[in-house]
């Protein structure tokens, strides 16, 4: 076979592929639709260029977290260290843009920071054969600790214009997120990439098959951190100065999130768009019952319930099929 009829097959075959994949989360993209019309009717000027530009702010660093749990629940593990990475992410930023680094050497020293760590874990994990849940909870004191160290408490500055370009009326975080996405399908299409699902679904079997199983949990790992640190830097922008705590919610929404979009516990089952619509959702739920007048005791029930109904509805249905 020629390698055009080859790409042809391939081709034909893409779309099939990626719409049988979207068979567990039609339900959930209907359900998101139903929220982003009530959004909009509650807030009118979601359609507006300004409008939109905030939303996508709320909803940006949301995003970038709901992706890094959910890549490593696709490998078959999970973090409870996202939320000090986030911290980490924005007090690094907050202490460095404005000094001899500049801007360029404290974006750099986020990321350099959320691979190196998350490589590390990673390394900790597939070495020690550790259990992930373990490792990430003992490495989020370690890693909020030295947050703390970094900055004891709330302060630092992000430039102005930084805040303005990141946090302004622009849709930066909307163009920012689209590049990701784009991305994260070039990387699905690199050899670790492509062994990310069959190290999580059958570590083993890929194993014997010649994937390299521990290269693709490592790289996970890294991607994942550098993700939160790279949160934390926006969220840092926002505020306009860092805070050494202000990661902590993130941990459970990221989880919520990655379950919502409907990615497995054991690993290699759900998609990054579905992590991305899970977070969507979650984003939208808040701002739709801060609209309607919810007490946060209220919103914080009635999320709890909305991701248990999301959850048990599709084990129902296995158990009746």
């Amino acid at each position: 076979m020629s390698t055009a009829a080859s790409s042809r097959q391939a081709g034909a075959l893409y779309w099939p592929v990626q719409l049988r994949r979207n068979v567990g989360v039609r339900g959930l993209f209907a359900v998101v639709m139903a929220f982003l019309v009530a959004y909009g009717f509650l807030f009118p000027g979601l359609l507006t260029a300004s409008g939109f530009a905030k939303f996508t702010q709320s909803w940006f660093p949301l995003a970038l977290v709901a992706m890094a749990q959910a890549i490593l629940m696709l490998t078959g593990g999970i973090s409870l260290a996202i939320g000090a990475m986030v911290s980490l992410g924005a007090v690094i930023a907050a202490t460095t843009m404005t000094g001899p680094l500049g801007v360029a050497g404290g974006a750099a020293a986020v990321a350099l920071a959320g691979i190196g760590i998350g490589g590390a874990t990673g390394l900790i994990v597939v070495k020690l054969r550790l259990p992930s849940i373990v490792v990430t909870l003992a490495g989020s004191f370690v890693i909020g600790g030295a947050a703390l160290l970094i900055l004891p408490r709330p302060g630092g500055t992000i430039p102005e214009w930084l805040s303005e370009l990141l946090a302004g009326n622009t849709p930066a975080a909307f163009v920012l997120l689209v590049l990701i996405v784009l991305l994260w399908k070039l990387y699905l299409a690199t050899p670790l990439g492509l062994s990310l699902y069959a190290a999580g679904e059958n570590p083993v079997g890929a194993y014997r098959s010649g994937v390299p199983v521990d290269g693709a949990w490592v790289a996970a790992y890294a991607i994942s951190g550098l993700l939160c640190t790279g949160a934390g830097l926006f969220v840092a922008a926002q505020t306009g100065s860092g805070d050494p705590v202000i990661g902590t919610a993130f941990t459970l929404n990221s989880i919520a999130a990655a379950v919502l979009g409907g990615i497995g516990f054991l690993g290699g089952q759900g998609t990054m768009r579905g992590a991305l619509a899970g977070s969507l959702l979650l984003s939208l739920m808040i701002s739709v019952m801060f609209f309607l007048g919810f007490t946060p005791v209220a919103q914080y029930v009635a999320q709890g319930l909305i991701i248990i109904g999301a959850v048990a509805i599709p084990q129902f249905r296995k158990v009746q099929q």
